[in-house]
């Protein structure tokens, strides 16, 4: 005995529901994926702390120097009435280039050996020969030294991961050896590799901000400076171009060994070295 065919009408019904169930249950499937990913606590904490590190109002005295921006414009001379723009943007691509070659390969180094922080601090010492760049580094490695034991530590000693106990101890090490030596010096780049490390801040975003925190400190220097007015100055850092330039430094750097780390524009440490001499300036050496 044959069955009696179902009718056109209701296998469209049922297939309409089918279909509505299908995609009722990939709405349910997407929403889990979501809030597992979002309610993730090792990534809210790593975000959480590249936030903190990106703050302008980080207290590490950046913004006192200009990298050496005031002694590039004034060694450039443009025709009365000229914009310096053009100056301004050849030096911010010249100055990231040369952060990346010098100091990229210790934040680098100090993120994946921080049991080496105080030889990787003292290679970075001795590898710089201008005096103003090196007081500018120190200065603001101290000062990220005592955000972390003012701010930081006693927020991340107990409750980051056991994995980054080393990272803590090599740290504290270094902190409490520099009250007493001669001879550490406190570098920013090798620091700031060491710290990211320790707020589980992902290597190649710690690498990232480095250069783009360079990047902002010119800027704002640059609107000091009234080279740029803060509109432009904004539409710079949202830019294309900057972005692809500080993601190809940090490629181009990612494998490079300290040894291998130094200045690739000479004349950039003869502009920086140079500002102490300006007649009159408004930033700090």
């Amino acid at each position: 005995m044959t069955s009696k065919p179902e009718s056109r009408p209701s296998l469209q019904d049922e297939i309409a529901n089918l279909e509505r169930r299908l995609h009722s249950a990939k709405a349910r499937l997407n929403a889990s994926d979501t809030t597992q990913t979002l309610c993730t606590p090792n990534h809210n904490a790593a975000l959480h702390a590249l936030l903190l590190l990106a703050d302008s109002a980080l207290p590490l005295g950046s913004f006192a120097f200009s990298s050496g921006l005031e002694s590039y414009l004034a060694h450039h001379k443009t025709p009365r009435l000229a914009s310096q723009l053009p100056l301004f943007h050849a030096f911010l691509h010249l100055s990231l280039s040369t952060l990346a070659s010098t100091a990229l390969p210790y934040v680098l180094a100090g993120y994946r050996k921080p049991w080496q922080i105080e030889t990787l601090d003292n290679d970075l010492d001795a590898s710089t020969p201008c005096t103003v760049a090196r007081r500018a580094s120190i200065a603001q490695g101290r000062a990220l030294l005592a955000v972390w034991d003012r701010s930081f530590r006693p927020q991340y000693s107990n409750t980051t991961a056991h994995t980054n106990d080393n990272a803590i101890q090599a740290l504290a090490a270094f902190s409490a050896a520099l009250r007493t030596s001669e001879h550490l010096n406190a570098h920013l780049a090798p620091l700031w590799g060491l710290v990211t490390k320790i707020l589980s801040v992902p290597l190649h975003d710690a690498a990232y901000l480095f250069l783009f925190s360079h990047a902002r400190t010119i800027l704002s220097a640059a609107v000091r400076a009234s080279v740029i007015g803060p509109y432009q100055a904004q539409a710079v850092l949202a830019s294309a171009e900057l972005q692809g330039q500080i993601q190809g430094l940090v490629a181009e750097g990612w494998e490079t060994p300290v040894e291998d780390a130094g200045q690739s524009i000479p004349p950039m440490d003869l502009w920086v070295g140079r500002h102490e001499k300006l007649y009159s300036r408004i930033f700090n050496s």
